[in-house]
């Protein structure tokens, strides 16, 4: 049980561990855990929308992605050119003495071959994640987030996530909450 509570501390570290890209974007902040929850709740959605891959796996695959940036850190595509992670060793070292570390580290090894199905739609939605991030950067003014869009786009593999990608930019990131077209705005709750 000491084992399992160390690892669970050590996830822990995800709430505190920054995505270190939107410091080139000039507007944003979110740690690794917000970019994880999101993710796999995007990864259930695509499942449920493809219909034909195991939807448990896939939001299992989505939830592990990233874990190992808790030993490894955040590397935005820029470290990327410069810095070489040893993520093979900072999963076996996470996982080493866990029951189900087994299973966390078959499941991240699937999630970078991209060889399933499951594998290649929970990538999208990492993907996907990081394309709403950016709409919403843009519908609050961040011109850069424009410029970043395409190549976010470029990476979708699945036309399941890319029919969702244009929908999420033909969107409004407000127009979840903000009906322009009710009298609440004027009025609010008060009759």
């Amino acid at each position: 049980m000491d084992r399992i509570a160390n690892f669970l501390f050590e996830v822990g570290m995800l709430k505190r561990t920054p995505r270190t890209g939107w410091q080139f974007l000039g507007s944003g902040q979110e740690s690794v855990a917000e970019h994880i929850f999101r993710t796999t709740m995007i990864a259930y959605v695509l499942a449920q929308l493809d219909g034909s891959v195991d939807a448990g796996r896939v939001v299992r695959l989505a939830l592990f992605h990233d874990l190992p940036e808790g030993r490894t850190g955040d590397l935005n595509y820029m470290n990327q050119k410069y810095v070489q992670m040893d993520e093979t060793r900072a999963v076996a070292d996470m996982t080493e003495g866990l029951l189900f570390g087994g299973e966390i580290t078959a499941l991240l090894e699937e999630f970078r071959a991209q060889a399933t199905p499951e594998a290649v739609l929970a990538r999208d939605a990492d993907h996907l994640e990081m394309l709403l991030a950016l709409k919403e950067h843009h519908d609050v003014g961040n011109r850069n987030a424009e410029e970043w869009i395409p190549f976010s786009l470029r990476r979708l593999k699945t036309d399941v996530a890319r029919d969702l990608a244009q929908r999420i930019l033909e969107g409004n990131s407000s127009a979840w909450w903000f009906d322009k077209d009710s009298d609440w705005w004027v009025r609010g709750g008060k009759e």
